[in-house]
């Protein structure tokens, strides 16, 4: 696939001069400002900007500088081009976030080395980040499906549950439900987290998690223990990695997926927003799950009497805004229940 190359200067003469060069192998697009890049960006994601430094209105260094605080634009490899080139301006370009810089006038075959150059590298590490990404995926899935497969009764509740969670967090930033809190998450990783809320169940004995019946107190209290545990299961798996907000995500809908709005919930006895917000979600969609699902001890709810059920909790047992957009998109955890 073609490549796409901004060049961002105000003289007409570098632009035409980088879009002759780069033209034979690229696709180039040029414009005389940083506004006018922006603008444009709203609309296509380049491969690489090339960018001067030293232009009218804002300046390279404030463009970069705007670049790499949008999750959008950050990942963009970018090379300066400048008549500065003490070490300075460098050194100060490099710090900002720029890949290199190319001084003006410059030659064509510098310009072409220097852009193959980073656009190669880019390219290797787009692909050792998604490997990276598909293993780890591979690993939660394969590990959440032990867990699940020890549990007899709740065939398929990890996978639908995710699916649950992320129509339900989707919903809530659209609708501006604590989209303040949501905001600096990745979403991705959030909703794959959730696959390791029921972790702890692995410290759960086998008469118990797959007894077909309803549990004594005794037993309840042993099944209760499920939340810490995974807390500690995640806890030492996260002393040895270093992807921290995944584990972090899958910390708390291990941990708090019990907790209820009113504090009469296990195993902290949280109440309302001192329970983490993931707890509050996985609360919801857990329960909701477990109605519309047979169990051995219970035959399958209704989707209309499992909202109902779930609407009846609403401020005690759920959070009230949470169930109420619940209750707005149902119809779409419907959809999933049914297949």
């Amino acid at each position: 696939m073609e490549k796409t190359i901004f060049v961002v200067d105000d003289n007409i003469t570098n632009l035409s001069l980088a879009e002759e060069v780069l033209e034979k192998y690229y696709r180039v697009i040029t414009m005389s400002s940083a506004d006018k890049m922006f603008e444009l960006l709203e609309k296509i994601i380049p491969d690489m900007i090339l960018l001067d430094v030293a232009m009218p209105g804002m300046s390279g260094f404030d463009a970069m500088s705007r670049l790499q605080v949008d999750d959008r634009y950050a990942d963009i490899p970018v090379i300066f081009l400048t008549a500065l080139s003490d070490a300075y301006n460098e050194a100060y370009g490099i710090e900002l976030g720029a890949v290199d810089f190319i001084t003006k006038p410059f030659s064509e075959t510098v310009l072409l080395y220097r852009i193959r150059t980073h656009i190669n590298i880019n390219d290797i590490i787009r692909l050792r980040i998604a490997q990276v990404q598909s293993l780890k995926n591979a690993i939660v899935f394969g590990f959440a499906d032990i867990v699940e497969k020890r549990d007899h009764g709740t065939g398929g509740h990890i996978g639908r549950t995710s699916e649950y969670i992320g129509i339900l967090v989707q919903a809530m930033l659209e609708r501006g439900v604590y989209s303040d809190e949501l905001h600096d998450m990745d979403i991705d990783l959030l909703v794959s987290s959730a696959r390791l809320h029921d972790v702890g169940k692995i410290s759960v004995p086998d008469n118990i998690l797959n007894k077909p019946a309803s549990l004594s107190m005794e037993e309840f209290e042993i099944m209760r223990t499920h939340t810490v545990e995974g807390e500690k299961i995640i806890a030492q798996i996260a002393s040895r990695a270093d992807d921290h907000e995944f584990l972090n995500h899958a910390r708390l809908f291990a941990g708090y997926h019990h907790e209820r709005w009113d504090g009469k919930g296990y195993p902290y006895g949280l109440r309302e927003s001192s329970i983490p917000l993931q707890g509050r979600i996985m609360a919801l969609v857990d329960v909701y799950d477990a109605l519309i699902s047979e169990r051995p001890y219970k035959k399958p709810y209704t989707h209309e009497k499992s909202v109902r059920i779930i609407m009846e909790n609403a401020g005690t047992q759920f959070d009230p805004l949470i169930t109420d957009l619940f209750y707005e998109i149902r119809d779409q955890f419907e959809a999933v229940a049914a297949r």
